[in-house]
């Protein structure tokens, strides 16, 4: 879905670790715990949107969503993982 030559240069803008894109069934998972209403931003908000897929940060505690085919790699909109 995310073109390699951009996925290489994007990383976490908190931590600066790498990021990859999710496979299908992770983007799965998490939507099934958005509709159940238990997924929260790093800003507190809940997350009500699906997502389209997401880039984990390579510590695997924090997904960036890709809303529209783009990776929203704000930090404040982060989906905590742990």
């Amino acid at each position: 879905m995310i073109d390699s030559g951009l996925l290489k240069m994007l990383c976490c803008p908190e931590t600066h670790q790498q990021v990859k894109e999710a496979e299908a069934a992770f983007v799965a998972e998490l939507n099934n715990r958005i509709a159940a209403g238990g997924i929260k931003t790093r800003a507190g908000k809940m997350v009500k949107e699906k997502v389209e897929g997401a880039l984990l940060r390579h510590d695997r505690q924090v997904a960036y969503p890709i809303r529209n085919r783009i990776p929203v790699m704000l930090v404040e909109e982060a989906i905590l993982l742990g």
